[in-house]
């Protein structure tokens, strides 16, 4: 019998870019355009100088960029770096199946490994859906929160898998590329919960650095256990406590997985995103916030879980808690009327009027929710005023669903909102038409230099 980590690599090996319908292409260039917003805003954040910082103690006969700074690190560390930078602000697009994650955290990964291996822009575009494929496929068959670990662990396979295919590896040394990593990287779910810290942000940064390291291991003749999944000290033994029954992956008549990935409207948590959509539009409803008597938010048992299952998520302490606190964002979504990253910091934190509001908000699971997901994310809100009245919102799917979509010119200008304090019009605009038409990139240089900021 064919072990899961051949089968995967085979199947990595074979994908061709002409095997890719157009929507799945353009969909590509969509959560890259995304991606990239999301890293330039990040640029300036602590956890990224920290790593940027890092990167610097290294020079490397085989150097890859930094984004931004134009820095040049080993590859490992400047994925770590680029990483950190996609993921600071909880922009960037996820995907939600039994487990959910960020997919698009794996790009840090592959625009090093594209710039080590000589890659084009068709070659970087195949790569990322391959990396989605194996990312939402595995969302698909158990969620690992209960067990204790966190998607990253995932994450390190799909990053694996699109790094190899950059590196032209063979089908032999993918398998073994893919076997290191499993058997290295298994994270931690407290990552996410409790009082959040800085690596919450940085995580799925580190499984790329570790997967970038275990293909360079594996171009150069490691190998890595076997079988890693099916083994009895193994990854089904030692994590999902059974085999696992993955579907067909994307090509010929399958679809492909990165078509039903979300982009978030919102910088925060994906699960809190019907959610400030319903506060938004239940404050449209009230002249005066101190109106609000109470605010009841029902929706996903996992959300409730990792969004408010903790007292710290009432008066977070960071903005790593913050943006994944459920009854923050929905405090700010109504005492402000709108949503940015500038209410994750001072003084908002401490701002005891909003907090009095935040109080008054009571987060319950909703069984509906529960049994819908993941084709919705259902969010029910009832907002009482205190002369009694009552007004209920209902969310199913929000801004950026993939059953209600933001379209081309809508990321488009979330993009530019995220780099127009970094960047002068004219290369912003550059930029944008350069990720609009990636297909046509014939070195990673040029597509580096365009995100050079001052």
């Amino acid at each position: 019998m064919t072990h899961l980590a051949d089968q995967l690599a085979a199947w990595a090996a074979a994908l061709r870019y002409e095997d890719l319908p157009p929507a799945v292409v353009h969909q590509a260039k969509r959560l890259i355009v995304d991606t990239l917003g999301c890293a330039i805003g990040g640029y300036n954040s602590e956890p990224v100088r920290i790593a940027r910082e890092q990167a610097a103690t290294i020079t490397s006969t085989q150097p890859a960029t930094i984004l931004c700074s134009g820095e040049r690190s080993s590859a490992d560390l400047a994925a770590f770096a680029n990483g950190s930078m996609i993921r600071y602000l909880d922009f960037n697009d996820g995907y939600t199946g039994r487990e959910a994650g960020h997919p698009s955290d794996s790009i840090a990964a592959l625009l090093s490994a594209a710039e080590l291996g000589g890659a084009n822009g068709r070659e970087l575009i195949l790569a990322t859906v391959i990396a989605y494929e194996m990312f939402c496929r595995m969302c698909d068959t158990i969620n690992f929160k209960p067990m204790g670990f966190d998607h990253v662990t995932i994450g390190a396979m799909a990053s694996v898998l699109g790094v190899a295919r950059l590196l032209k590896l063979p089908v032999e040394k993918i398998t073994h590329a893919l076997n290191l990593t499993v058997a290295a990287n298994v994270a931690l779910y407290q990552t996410r919960i409790g009082n959040v810290s800085m690596w919450k942000g940085c995580a799925y940064a580190n499984s790329s650095r570790n997967a970038i390291f275990a293909a360079q291991m594996a171009q150069r003749g490691m190998t890595g256990p076997s079988p890693v999944f099916e083994g009895r000290g193994g990854y089904f033994k030692a994590v999902t406590h059974g085999p696992v029954e993955l579907a067909p992956f994307g090509g010929k008549d399958t679809p492909f997985r990165i078509m039903d990935c979300l982009i978030k409207r919102y910088p925060l948590g994906q699960y809190s995103q019907s959610v400030v959509q319903a506060a938004l539009e239940a404050r449209a409803l009230v002249k005066d916030v101190n109106e609000i008597e109470s605010i009841e938010v029902c929706t996903l048992h996992t959300a409730i879980e990792m969004m408010a299952g903790d007292p710290d998520k009432w008066r977070p302490a960071n903005r790593e808690t913050a943006d994944h606190s459920m009854p923050y964002v929905t405090g700010v979504a109504l005492k402000y009327g709108r949503i940015n990253v500038d209410y994750f910091d001072d003084p908002y934190l401490h701002d005891e009027t909003l907090l009095a509001l935040v109080s008054r908000i009571k987060c319950e699971v909703s069984e509906e929710a529960n049994q819908r997901e993941p084709e919705a994310m259902l969010c029910d809100l009832t907002m009482t005023l205190r002369n009694g009245t009552r007004k209920d919102i209902r969310v199913e799917h929000h801004r950026g669903h993939p059953r209600n979509p933001m379209p081309d010119a809508e990321i488009e200008e979330k993009f530019r909102e995220l780099v127009g304090d970094q960047m002068p019009q004219s290369q912003c605009d550059a930029l944008v038409k350069r990720l609009w038409n990636l297909d046509t990139l014939t070195e990673m240089g040029e597509l580096f230099a365009l995100t050079r900021v001052s």
